[in-house]
């Protein structure tokens, strides 16, 4: 006797036959995709997805009306943020002669997710693999999971944090079972990842209260993210468990980050992070420790979901196995990162230190790259402002600056205690303030750099003059009354800051001895 899960396997082989034929769809091609759980045709401009009948400890489509009810649940998790994509649930229905139709007059024996077919290859992971996102895209892809976090929902049950041991060692077991990497790598990753979790647990327990651990996307690496009309459009969240899609705000976003490392996008990587805890450093300037172990933790599964493929992968698998080993290597070196830095850039105002800022911040180590603390947005953050709008005299009075200096290295602090490298990005005009600036890299005995950009007048002025909708409040004049400023004497590397950006970069790099040979071009934002 046939198991109804055997009889729906049946009939779900029958209705793929039926979508899977042009003529269902009036359209010459359908392109049939599968996955573990889901089959999906491409006809026109229509997706639409099935669920299997299938039934796995952390999912059940076992039966019809739980694959309905997994269909409206994608569709109510997915459509408040991907509204260009999701449509509606469909019913494929039957009629007494035994035709199939979509949306027909029978009784339904199926239901599927009718979406807007995208191309394909815009998804995130193919641009990325073709070459560097542009920064723009960049910063609203981390506006986009930034809106999504404050308003996912707050969890009230913390089983996720506990339950990271257990993913830690499901991944290791995997590893093992598959044969595909040195035992002593394995063992390396699982004693530094369980030692990782031990130091952050009560950081973790901390968000947790603080109702950092939300509904979240679960799933957002690259191919779950799409480039619609030039904009970033996250699909495909968890919907058949909500447990697993209950997690810290910061591991949602670990996976998005650690995608970009793995395709060799470092400087996308460090500009999302940056870009994202502009709007979000309250909530999580205290929670850049779990960075490398989350990182880690997400290559490592993405490694074993690609290790699961590799039966029904390309040819004999070469390029799957190849992809699992980088992502297997990268869990490993996020685990361990390097010791932070803390560099300091000064200048006076036009020479290019928010410019050098960006540019070198992915440079430095540890993945993925230094967050940047800038005077003007501290400034504006503390007087409750946007960041291009213009405050008054008053909030740049020394005593006011002071205030802001303090503010930018109570936060450099915090931010080298948890491990992570910082850029301090201001003028920098006083001994006093360049002395307090080396004090913090002293105070946790770790490298400092400080380089002070220098140009002539004329082109501080036009680049001063050339500035829109930037968080400096800089104006020409207040170029011209620098010039009587007295610096003192220098013991930062002075940069010749006067010819392109690239220069720029080329000679701070060669300062922190990281020099380039080539270097990317650098947009030409404010001065």
């Amino acid at each position: 006797m046939t198991s109804p899960i055997e009889q729906d396997e049946v009939v779900q082989q029958q209705v793929f036959a039926f979508l899977a034929a042009p003529a269902t769809h009036g359209v010459i091609d359908v392109r049939r995709i599968e996955t573990h759980a889901a089959v999906v045709f491409l006809a026109g401009n229509r997706a639409l997805k099935v669920k299997r009948a299938i039934r796995f400890p952390f999912l059940d489509y076992s039966t019809l009306a739980k694959r309905k009810m997994a269909c409206d649940e994608e569709i109510r998790i997915n459509r408040p943020v991907a509204p260009q994509i999701y449509r509606r649930v469909v019913a494929i229905t039957r009629d007494r002669e035994g035709s199939f139709g979509i949306d027909g007059s029978g009784p339904p024996v199926e239901y599927a997710i009718e979406m807007f077919r995208f191309d394909e290859r815009s998804t995130l992971d193919h641009l990325a693999q073709a070459g560097a996102l542009d920064p723009a895209f960049v910063e609203n892809l981390a506006d986009v999971i930034a809106a999504s976090h404050k308003a996912a929902p707050v969890i009230k049950i913390d089983g996720w944090i506990h339950s990271i041991p257990s993913i830690i060692a499901a991944n290791t077991t995997s590893f093992r079972a598959s044969g595909r990497f040195p035992e002593g790598d394995i063992e390396t990753l699982d004693a530094a990842s369980l030692a990782a979790f031990a130091r952050i647990q009560a950081c973790l327990e901390r968000r947790y209260h603080r109702g950092l651990v939300r509904r979240c996307h679960g799933d957002l690496h690259l191919g779950n993210i799409v480039r619609i009309a030039d904009k970033p459009v996250p699909f495909d969240a968890i919907e058949f468990d909500p447990a697993l899609a209950s997690i810290d705000i910061l591991y949602d976003l670990s996976f998005t980050l650690m995608d970009l490392l793995h395709y060799g996008r470092r400087s996308e990587a460090n500009l999302l992070l940056n870009r994202y805890l502009t709007t979000t450093f309250d909530d999580n300037v205290d929670g850049l420790a779990t960075l490398p172990l989350f990182m880690s933790v997400r290559a490592a599964v993405r490694a074993n979901v690609l290790l699961a493929r590799l039966n029904e992968a390309d040819g004999d698998g070469t390029t799957t196995l190849s992809a699992a080993r980088r992502y297997f290597a990268l869990a490993c070196q996020l685990v361990s990162p390097s010791p932070p830095t803390l560099v300091a850039i000064g200048g006076l105002s036009g020479t290019g230190k928010t410019v050098l800022a960006r540019a070198l911040a992915g440079v430095i180590d540890p993945a993925p790259g230094a967050v940047i603390l800038r005077s003007d947005i501290a400034r504006k953050q503390y007087f409750h402002v946007r960041d291009t709008e213009k405050l008054p005299a008053s909030a740049y009075q020394p005593e006011m600056s002071e205030v802001i200096y303090k503010i930018l290295t109570d936060r450099a602090e915090q931010i080298l205690s948890q491990g992570h490298s910082v850029i301090l990005d201001a003028v920098f005009a006083k001994p006093s303030e360049r002395l307090a600036a080396a004090a913090i890299a002293r105070k946790f005995d770790l490298p400092f750099a400080g380089l002070f950009l220098v140009s002539d007048l004329a082109t501080r002025t036009r680049r001063v003059g050339q500035r829109s909708g930037d968080a400096s409040d800089a104006t020409v004049d207040l170029v011209k009354h620098q010039e009587e400023y007295d610096i003192g004497s220098l013991d930062w590397h002075t940069i010749d800051a006067s010819g392109t950006p690239e220069q720029t970069l080329q000679r701070s790099r060669v300062a922190l001895g990281k020099p380039e040979t080539h270097a990317a071009p650098i947009a030409l934002e404010p001065q």
